[in-house]
């Protein structure tokens, strides 16, 4: 009966907030995931965002339905009092539901066969080419498949993450760990630790780790505060050395991005060797072990150092333009600083992320990924279908004033160099920056 029903206030909910003492709220009902958290699929960082919080949306977004029925082990009995849903996630609710009725989260398509089959026959030609010829152009033009394979590889690590690619959690988890740490290096533990973070905090400074590349770059200037990284639990000092570097990250972003690759070899050993607790440590050292063997063994046959050196940096360089459209959907969009609200978990998505227009032919191309606002909204989603719920998403923001950002590849690219130019800018200007001047500093910027 209603009145033996207990409840508590939002701001009762918000003291709940912090690791041993983690409580959240779905459809109004309270859960203590204090110990749950440990364990959680997803890691533990997404329910620290969110601790405190109502997280409807986001369990929506997240979960299968199947998952409901596990929730009441967590149940404390209470219910918010003032409990309220907002017209928008009313309807983006609605939207899940009638998804969910089609079938489409579980209508998987063609397409993960289709990506591994032709990663196969890439990787076929580039141990061919290497192999079995000794001419340079054969070697860079493998380089160059190589590069491609490792992209579309990339595409399916990511989709495996999501639980997308085959039906059942173990296949899901094989694959990732073939395409992920086999193929590419790339740690599915690394990614899923920072990637799951990144969605829940979409465009957060101190809380979303894909805007927190200090020194190097910095999308925003309230980054030269040197706010502190909720993520990574430091400082992200905006000292001189960043402060030079950033003053020309719009020169030095391309750059970059073709040796960017480097950075996530080393963000995966940090991880996978650091103290903190990673699910299924042992695979996924066993799968960067798999890589570490077979890629320096097939660069060990060519002829000489000359191609070596050519055809590891051409492959980096081909993976580049996967780099830089991670960029282009985030970088330009707006920014906020402070935790994630479990409540305008839409407008957060809207407001964070930016699609790449291009013609259906090229959806192979970016892998799903050019509808980052679909993914983000229903990251559940396999990416068969993200063409075709793009044009329900673009009115449900019409209809509640929400942007509905889409750019073709070019103009992205225009936009996020403008937005890093800006923010060099910004760093070159000693009153917004906060970092006195110095000798090299005068030395280095004299004819910026």
């Amino acid at each position: 009966m209603e009145c033996d029903k207990k409840y508590i206030t939002i701001q009762q909910l918000e003291q709940h907030n912090k690791a041993g003492d983690l409580w959240v709220s779905i459809n109004g009902k309270v859960y203590n995931v204090s110990d749950w958290s440990k364990y959680h699929p997803g890691g533990e960082t997404p329910l620290l965002n969110l601790a405190g919080k109502d997280v409807t949306d986001a369990f929506t977004a997240y979960h299968p339905t199947t998952a409901w029925q596990y929730l009441n082990k967590f149940f404390t009995g209470y219910r918010l009092k003032d409990y309220e849903v907002s017209e928008v996630s009313k309807d983006y609710r609605n939207i899940i539901h009638e998804f969910t009725k089609a079938g489409m989260f579980e209508n998987k398509g063609h397409t993960a066969v289709f990506t591994l089959t032709s990663v196969a026959a890439m990787f076929g030609f580039v141990f061919y080419g290497v192999l079995c010829c000794n001419s340079l152009w054969v070697h860079l033009c493998s380089a160059m498949v190589l590069g491609m394979a490792w992209i579309q590889s990339a595409y399916i690590g990511h989709d495996s993450g999501h639980y997308i690619v085959m039906s059942g959690h173990g296949w899901n988890k094989f694959v990732q760990l073939i395409t992920g740490n086999c193929l590419t290096g790339i740690s599915i533990a690394w990614w899923k630790w920072t990637h799951n973070a990144h969605h829940i905090a979409c465009n957060s400074l101190d809380y979303d780790p894909d805007l927190q590349h200090i020194p190097v770059f910095a999308v925003s200037s309230r980054l030269f505060n040197s706010v502190t990284s909720s993520f990574y639990g430091r400082k992200l000092e905006f000292d001189y050395m960043a402060r030079i570097l950033i003053s020309y990250q719009h020169w030095t972003f391309y750059p970059i991005m073709c040796v960017a690759r480097v950075n996530l070899y080393i963000q995966t050993l940090l991880l996978l060797f650091s103290k903190r607790q990673v699910q299924d440590r042992t695979l996924n050292i066993m799968g960067i072990i798999v890589f570490w063997t077979w890629f320096p063994l097939l660069v060990s046959w060519l002829p000489n150092w000359s191609h070596r050196v050519m055809f590891v940096l051409t492959s980096f360089v081909v993976t580049s333009i996967q780099h830089v459209q991670f960029c282009l959907n985030h970088f330009s969009a707006n920014v906020y600083v402070g935790p994630p609200n479990g409540n305008d978990w839409f407008e957060k998505q809207t407001n964070g992320t930016l699609d790449i227009s291009c013609s259906p032919w090229m959806d192979w191309f970016f892998g799903g990924l050019q509808f980052q606002l679909e993914h983000h909204l229903f990251p559940r989603l396999p990416r068969c279908h993200l063409r075709q719920v793009a044009p329900l998403v673009r009115d449900l923001c019409n209809k509640h004033n929400l942007p509905y950002n889409s750019l073709s590849f070019w103009e992205a690219n225009e936009l996020t160099i403008r937005t890093l130019k800006m923010a060099a800018m910004e760093a070159r200007d000693v009153n917004n920056s906060g970092v006195s001047k110095n000798l090299l500093w005068e030395a280095v910027t004299i004819h910026g």
